[in-house]
């Protein structure tokens, strides 16, 4: 019987839809404190990032609504699926986040989550701004642009 594949380095979840909702201005790499359940249930790859958020709370930022499926080979140590997780970051980059969030319509947005090189589990956080429904439709037409100049070009040259 085979076993199911791990994730040991590589990306877990990404989060597709924020780079369409959001105009994302900045991007941070954050660790984020795990249980040891946790940490196998994202090495089976199993992560939903959809409804997530960061914002800063007391003295640190947490990451809220990031949901990870309990583990089926733990015991009776399970983890809540979608609890606040805490965000490791260096005190400056929690101010300066902080303050970036503090101005009107800014928000923390994880984009991935990933283990790095070194195995450890890292999101992704861009600080973006939401975008209306005319900034929508202009990045289609940009986009649409974009692919029509590449097949004219493929077509000329």
């Amino acid at each position: 019987m085979a076993k199911a594949s791990l994730i040991s380095h590589g990306t877990v979840a990404q989060n597709r839809k924020a780079r369409h909702d959001y105009a994302i201005e900045d991007t941070v790499e954050a660790g984020i404190m795990l249980t040891g359940s946790e940490v196998k249930s994202l090495r089976k790859g199993r992560c939903t990032l959809t409804d997530a958020f960061a914002q800063p709370e007391g003295d640190g930022l947490y990451i809220i609504n990031l949901h990870i499926p309990a583990y089926e080979g733990a015991s009776h140590f399970q983890h809540e699926e979608t609890r606040k997780r805490k965000l490791l970051l260096h005190k400056k980059e929690i101010n300066r986040l902080t303050a970036a969030v503090g101005r009107r319509g800014m928000t923390l947005v994880p984009l991935s989550v990933y283990f790095n090189p070194r195995g450890m589990a890292k999101v992704q956080l861009g600080l973006g701004k939401g975008k209306t429904h005319i900034d929508r439709r202009e990045d289609i037409k940009k986009r649409d642009w974009q692919r029509e100049q590449s097949r004219l070009m493929r077509e000329k040259g």
